[in-house]
């Protein structure tokens, strides 16, 4: 196994550790689950953090002008991602804010640019795509997804039939759970 394999390998057995529970779950897809990834239990911790950044990073296409994450759970590991490469990020809202500047997307950005989408788990896609729409509404041109782990239910597919580029760093299959 190459270095950066072996590097990968072990990030994805500490993601485990961390952030792998067992029990009875509701996910954001409405679906019932027996086990659960807390991403905020790996995406809180620096080292873990700085290590997903430099690895989400190398999966960012070269043609990328702009980074974007979605509130609350990539917030994070899109910043990660954004001091790793230098590149701005976006903050994408769930829905506009309701005060100030009532501004769904949240950063600077211009019309046309290439973006690049950073996640945390994907399960159906829905939330991933809903960023894509608000970003396309915007006439941002969404060139790639990243997510750091694919819970491998459906999300890749319905991912692919958009036509977005989509690169997991992790899918559910490829990791050790006990």
């Amino acid at each position: 196994m190459a270095a950066g394999a072996a590097e990968l390998g072990e990030l994805g057995r500490e993601i485990v550790k961390a952030a792998y529970l067992k029990g009875e779950f509701i996910l954001r897809s409405g679906k019932k689950s027996d086990r659960y990834f807390d991403k905020f239990l790996f995406e809180t911790d620096p080292a873990l953090l700085r290590r997903l950044g430099r690895h989400l990073a190398e999966l960012v296409p070269a043609d990328t002008q702009l980074l974007a994450a979605p509130e609350l759970g990539a917030v994070l590991l899109g910043g990660a991602v954004s001091m790793q490469m230098g590149l701005p990020l976006v903050l994408v809202r769930k829905e506009p804010k309701g005060y100030g500047t009532a501004k769904q997307i949240e950063g600077r950005f211009e019309i046309s640019q290439r973006v690049t989408v950073i996640e945390d788990v994907v399960t159906t896609g829905g939330d991933s795509l809903r960023t894509v729409q608000v970003l396309r509404d915007a006439r941002l041109e969404v060139i790639h997804l990243v997510v750091v782990l694919d819970r491998g239910e459906g999300g890749a597919e319905n991912i692919a039939q958009s036509g977005i580029p989509y690169s997991p760093l992790f899918r559910v299959q490829d990791l050790t759970l006990d």
